[in-house]
């Protein structure tokens, strides 16, 4: 090669590179939308989305031939691609012909990025459409031209205006199935626009379309002339974002990240989820009040001069005041309301329907408390919008309860601030996500109700006594021996001048909980009111001793949770139902095997026998006086 040619060789790589930087450059700045596609079962939303990918040129030859290969195993006539393959990934989702899992895909256009979510269709999957559309900007809610408004439509639509999501696209698909017909699209539109309004959805785009055809995807189709615009496409690429919004709103970042690389720098890592923020600025740290001001902004690209809403930044204080993961860094002179109580929206996600009173893992911003949820005030028909009343909230059901947390939190309503007012619900015993919840203000009460301190606290009370306060917590089927053992535990402690007091499981039904029966739900209340009691009289400083069946390991480690540590001492009273059954002094057991009593713990109640007990008591092996011993000596060593 000549020096010329090398010359004219580097220019030409000069000028590629160059050409690639400008455009990563370009690429890099674009805005991302992020949107959803949802609609009843064989709408055809993950048709849609392959046609979107396949029109934006982001789909490889290799993965073009494996399609096309694909459509012909699947059925499709002629040269016709299916392009619902690129999205159904699953192979159920492939045999069945629908979408179960929530499915994430990628693309862009010369004018801005896309993350688009498929959702499911079927009403089992509703949890995975919740999912889906939690982080979406946008909404198109796709209808079946010849099927028009179903119960899924009206279901995905109520989701996604409850969840936030203020832009909205009606597509009306398969337009090609019915002849292009105007009369069919006006049809569709008048009967949304009248559920729409029902809901508090005020504006929404109404576009015709065939996904498999292509009609009115990228540019309008000369099918339907009597449609002027937009396109899809070309709505997504303009419709405006809500940055600015959030941009507006007084400053909030909740803290992920205390960062500490060395003894000269602390700060606090997070994402701005609203307003701005600037070195000089006061801020309050949220739930304690304590305030500082900002001295620095760090990011990895060095230090900036202003940080907005989005941004993941550091922030270090002019102060040493205490701040940890999950409190929240506010403006000072407008801070995030702090509180206990709560009234929220639940859309329960669980087989397993919703135990009023049992504790559950609430997970919100960057902070996890423990939350108990009451039984609900109504639960919402889709169809009707109608409030029914109801005692629980089974799988898909969406209603309106009062929650109450272990702590104050800051929070704001879930319509004024996503990051702040949304949560989710896990359960702690199988660590699933059983509920996505949005508050929508804090009780009056939990404003009201202040903790009065007083002079002498439980460590006065029990040094009066001279004992160490402990819960004993008998747990075990019917029959199985509990009030025995714990009658005589008690006469064994009271002649070694111990001060108890024994909580037997029939006694307190007799006054604190007549009100209760015994189905789960009345269960977990029953425990939960004695468990508050208990905690009161280790605080006087006694020894408490319980005979509960307490069936459900969620409660009893709900009063654990009450007591300090180490206090809560759990024993296990272990007969066999056989045993327990051949006792039978009350006659439960001949009733219930009879179906005369109903929620009977060991026939068609659950008992959920304790995995790590303090203390074993094997009946078959030892009488009621050496059990008895056995706690005591545990307790007195």
């Amino acid at each position: 090669m000549t020096t010329a040619e090398k010359d004219t060789s580097y220019k030409t790589d000069a000028l590629i590179a160059s050409d690639i930087d400008a455009y990563l450059d370009t690429h890099q700045h674009k805005t991302l939308l992020r949107f959803i596609t949802c609609g009843s079962v064989d709408d055809g939303k993950s048709t849609l989305i392959g046609r979107l990918l396949y029109d934006s040129k982001m789909i490889f030859e290799d993965q073009l031939a494996a399609l096309e290969a694909d459509s012909k195993t699947s059925g499709t006539q002629g040269a016709e691609i299916d392009f619902a393959l690129l999205v159904d990934g699953l192979a159920a989702e492939r045999e069945q012909g629908i979408t179960i899992d929530v499915a994430y895909r990628y693309f862009a256009t010369e004018k801005r990025k896309f993350i688009v979510a498929d959702t499911p269709g079927h009403e089992q999957y509703t949890r995975n459409m919740v999912t889906g559309a939690s982080t979406a900007d946008l909404a198109v809610i796709l209808i079946d031209a010849r099927k028009g408004v179903l119960t899924q439509t009206r279901r995905h639509s109520y989701l996604a205006n409850l969840i936030g999501i203020r832009h909205i696209v009606l597509a009306v698909n398969k337009m090609d199935l019915v002849g292009y017909d105007r009369a069919t699209f006006d049809k569709i539109v008048a009967e949304y626009t009248e559920f729409a309004t029902s809901i508090g959805i005020d504006t929404f785009t109404a576009i015709p379309i065939s996904g498999f055809k292509g009609d009115n995807i990228t540019a309008l189709s000369p099918k339907m002339p009597w449609f002027t615009g937009p396109a899809l496409l070309p709505h997504l690429e303009t419709v405006e974002l809500d940055q600015t919004a959030d941009q507006a709103r007084p400053f909030r970042m909740a803290v992920q990240w205390v960062n500490r690389p060395n003894l000269d720098f602390r700060g606090f890592s997070g994402t701005i989820s609203s307003g701005s923020i600037r070195p000089g600025d006061a801020v309050r740290v949220l739930p304690s009040g304590k305030t500082s001001t900002i001295s620095r902004i760090v990011t990895l690209d060095g230090d900036l001069d202003q940080a907005v809403a989005g941004q993941s930044v550091t922030l270090c204080f002019a102060d040493e005041i205490d701040c940890s993961r999950g409190q929240v860094i506010t403006a000072a002179d407008a801070p995030a309301e702090v509180a206990d109580q709560f009234e929220a929206t639940l859309v329960w996600m669980d087989e397993d329907r919703l135990l009023p009173g049992r504790p559950y893992w609430m997970k919100i911003g960057t902070q996890t408390v423990s939350v108990a949820v009451q039984e609900p005030k109504y639960q919402i028909d889709i169809n009707t919008l109608e409030h029914l009343a109801t005692k629980t909230l089974d799988l898909n059901a969406i209603g309106v309860a009062n929650i109450t947390t272990d702590r104050d939190i800051p929070f704001a309503a879930y319509a004024e601030d996503q990051d702040l007012g949304g949560f989710i619900l896990i359960d702690k015993m199988t660590n699933r996500t059983v509920a996505a919840g949005m508050i929508h203000f804090s009780l009056r009460r939990a404003q009201n109700v202040h903790w009065q301190a007083t002079d002498l606290g439980r460590e006065h009370h029990a040094a009066m006594k001279h004992q160490t306060p402990a819960v004993v917590w008998m747990t075990g089927l019917s029959g199985s021996g509990k009030s025995t053992i714990a009658n005589l535990v008690e006469k064994k402690l009271a002649r070694m001048n111990r001060h108890t007091f024994l909580l037997d499981g029939d006694n307190v039904r007799h006054g604190l909980n007549k009100d209760l029966g015994f189905t789960d739900a009345d269960r977990v209340e029953n425990i939960r009111r004695v468990g508050e009691v208990a905690k009161l009289m280790t605080d006087a400083g006694l020894i408490v001793l319980t005979a509960f069946i307490s069936p459900f390991r969620a409660e009893r480690e709900m009063v654990r949770g009450m007591m300090q540590p180490g206090e809560f001492i759990e024993v296990l009273i272990d007969t066999p139902l056989a045993d327990a059954e051949k006792r039978d002094v009350k006659g439960l057991y001949k009733k219930a095997r009879s179906g005369q009593l109903k929620n009977f713990t060991g026939i068609d109640s659950p008992y959920e026998a304790p995995e790590s007990p303090e203390i074993r008591i094997d009946t078959t092996a030892m009488t009621a006086d050496e059990a008895a011993q056995m706690i005591v000596d545990y307790l007195i060593p």
